[in-house]
C-alpha cells in the first residue's frame, strides 16, 4: 500500500510532460495560424463575392447618357423610393434579430437553470410565535417559556396638567386692565 502514492506521482509527472517536444509545438502552432490565416482570407474573398452578386441582381447599371432632364428626375425619384423600400426591409430585419438575440439569451437562462443542481424553492410566509421559534432553534434546551414584555422597563408618563374650562367671559373680565396684566405676569414667571 505504501508503494501506492508514489506510483500515483510518477504518473501525474508522467501526464504532465508532453510526449512532443516544444520545438514541434511550436512548429505545428505556426503551420495551424498560417492555415487559419489562410483560411479566414477565404472566407473574405467569398463574402464580397457575394455581396458583389447580390448587388448586381438588385441594381443594374444606370444609363445616365442621353437622358432629358425630366428622365433624370424620374430616375432620381424612383432611385429614392428603392432606397426607402430597402431601408425598411434592413429596418425589419435588424427588429428580427434583435427578438431572436433576446429569445435565444431567455432561452440560455432557462437551460441553465434546468441544469443547475439548486432550485430556488417557493417560500411561504408562515406566522410563528417566539416560543416556537426558539423552541425549533435550541430544540431539547427550551423548555420554560420566556416573557419578554416581562423585562422591558415600564415608562411613566407625566400627566399633563388639565384646565377647567369656565365662562369665558368671567376671564375677560379677570384680565382686564392692569390687574389683568399682573396676573399674566406672574403666572407666567412660575
Amino acid at each position: 500500500m505504501a508503494d501506492a502514492p508514489i506510483f500515483l506521482c510518477i504518473i501525474c509527472e508522467l501526464q504532465k510532460k508532453s510526449k512532443i517536444s516544444s520545438s514541434r509545438k511550436l512548429g505545428l502552432k505556426i503551420r495551424l495560424l498560417a492555415i487559419a490565416a489562410q483560411m479566414l482570407q477565404e472566407e473574405n474573398e467569398q463574402k464580397l463575392k457575394e455581396k458583389e452578386t447580390a448587388l448586381t441582381e438588385r441594381l443594374p447599371p444606370l444609363n445616365i447618357s442621353g437622358l432629358s432632364l425630366q428622365d433624370l428626375q424620374d430616375l432620381c425619384k424612383d432611385l429614392h423610393h428603392k432606397i426607402d423600400v430597402v431601408d425598411e426591409e434592413r429596418y425589419d430585419i435588424a427588429l428580427k434579430v434583435s427578438k431572436n438575440d433576446t429569445e435565444i439569451q431567455n432561452m440560455n437562462l432557462k437551460i441553465t437553470e434546468l441544469q443547475s443542481k439548486f432550485k430556488k424553492p417557493h417560500l411561504k410566509r408562515v406566522k410563528i410565535s417566539a416560543e416556537a421559534m426558539l423552541s425549533v432553534l435550541l430544540g431539547s434546551k427550551h423548555k420554560e417559556s420566556i416573557d419578554f414584555k416581562a423585562n422591558l422597563k415600564t415608562v411613566k408618563k407625566e400627566e399633563e396638567k388639565k384646565e377647567e374650562v369656565t365662562d369665558w367671559r368671567k376671564n375677560v373680565e379677570a384680565m382686564s386692565g392692569m390687574e389683568g396684566r399682573k396676573k399674566l405676569f406672574d403666572a407666567s414667571g412660575n
